[in-house]
């Protein structure tokens, strides 16, 4: 993981970075998300992708599946543009933005299909916030102060009231995702449950390495998507082959129970 903060000091201003493993390879080093790193994990992304569609009938559960590596893919691409791009880099970041933007939600409307329960309102609010941020993204030419990428991972610096409200939206529906997945595994069939629990922790890696370094410094909020995107690799690879398979046998081996015997 890489992130950068300021500690400030009388007198000087000083850039602390955080860094975990770098691989060399030739003369070329592979930095955490550098831009070599966004293209193989939007390879990996699109890949996942693909290998849903064709390998499971796209019900309900496979179609949001399909949106949330998507969306991460599209990131991958969009932070990829940010540091080749040069002067179109903010129509990148706004894309980029808009797509992540909707996947709290996803998130949310995932673990209730998945479950079987929640209040559909819930889902509902969740979508409407992120349509309006994403919508704010879209739209509003002060949402961004800059975009920078720092050669090892892409930083994106929205405006100050805007980042603060940004940060509690992406946080809150996170933690509601794993409250309610933890909540609804209580009573569920085993292999739905274990399901949800994978989806919880699945959002955990969402939430512990951003969440560690937010707590050093809050200004790294502005590197919150970069960090956050490099670990979804690895929600993605949960999804697909943890999450998906358990909750489509739990749902086959519950419509069995339920078939009614011939005389």
């Amino acid at each position: 993981m890489c992130v950068s903060f300021q500690r400030r000091r009388p007198g000087k201003t000083i850039l602390v970075m955080l860094k975990i493993k770098a691989v060399k390879k030739g003369s070329t080093t592979f930095y955490c998300f550098s831009p070599p790193v966004m293209v193989a994990t939007c390879i990996i992304e699109c890949s996942l992708l693909l290998y849903t569609l064709v390998r499971y009938k796209m019900t309900p559960l496979a179609r949001l599946t399909v949106a949330t590596l998507a969306l991460l893919a599209l990131f991958q691409l969009c932070e990829f543009h940010v540091c080749r791009s040069g002067w179109i880099a903010g129509t990148w970041s706004r894309i980029g933005f808009m797509a992540i933007t909707m996947l709290p939600p996803i998130c949310i409307h995932l673990i209730r299909v998945m479950s079987g329960r929640g209040w559909k309102p819930l889902v509902w609010t969740a979508y409407a916030s992120g349509a309006a941020f994403a919508a704010i993204f879209g739209a509003s030419k002060t949402a961004f102060q800059s975009h920078v990428c720092a050669g090892n991972y892409a930083i994106f610096q929205l405006a100050p009231r805007l980042g603060g409200f940004y940060f509690g939206y992406y946080y809150l529906w996170l933690f509601v995702g794993i409250g309610l997945s933890l909540y609804f595994s209580i009573e569920a069939r085993p292999l739905i449950r274990e399901a949800l629990i994978l989806q919880a922790l699945g959002l955990l890696v969402f939430v512990l390495p951003t969440g560690i370094v937010n707590d050093l410094s809050p200004k790294t909020i502005s590197g919150i998507p970069s960090i956050m995107c490099g670990f979804a690799v690895l929600y993605a690879l949960i999804l697909v082959f943890g999450i998906i398979p358990r909750v489509l046998s739990g749902q086959k081996a519950h419509r069995g129970v339920r078939k009614p015997r011939s005389a």
